[in-house]
C-alpha cells in the first residue's frame, strides 16, 4: 500500500482528499503547513506528496525545494488556486509531477495519483 503525504493548511480540504485516497486503499499522512510537511516527509517513508502552494510558515514550493535539496525524489503534485506562469516554471525546475488548480475533481485526482504510482 502506498503512503501519500497531504500538506495543506485547510483541514477541510485535507479531510476530503484523505477520504478519497483512503477509499482507493492508500495510506495518508497529513501536515498543516510546509514546515510540518518537510518534517513529515523526512521522518516517514512516503511514496508521493500532494501540497498546497500558499500556506503559513512555509509555502509549498519552498518545502519542495528543501525536499529536493535533501534528495527526496518522490512525485509531488502541487494543488493551488494560482495560475501564475512564473510559479509553474519554478515547479518545473523542482521536477514536480503535476500542477493542479483547486478545487480539483477528487475522483480524477485520485485516478491520476494511482496512475503515477503505478497502482491503477
Amino acid at each position: 500500500m502506498a503512503t501519500i503525504l497531504i500538506v495543506d493548511d485547510s483541514m477541510t480540504f485535507r479531510g476530503e482528499l484523505k477520504m478519497h485516497l483512503e477509499a482507493a486503499q492508500l495510506t495518508v499522512i497529513e501536515a498543516e503547513n510546509g514546515e510540518a510537511g518537510l518534517s513529515a516527509a523526512i521522518e516517514n517513508r512516503v511514496d508521493m506528496i500532494i501540497s498546497d502552494l500558499n500556506m503559513p510558515k512555509m509555502d509549498g514550493l519552498t518545502m519542495c525545494a528543501h525536499l529536493r535539496e535533501q534528495g527526496v525524489k518522490v512525485p509531488i503534485f502541487m494543488l493551488t488556486t494560482q495560475v501564475n506562469p512564473e510559479l509553474k516554471a519554478a515547479a518545473v525546475q523542482l521536477a514536480l509531477k503535476a500542477w493542479v488548480v483547486k478545487p480539483p475533481n477528487f475522483v480524477s485526482l485520485t485516478k491520476a495519483i494511482t496512475k503515477v504510482l503505478n497502482l491503477a
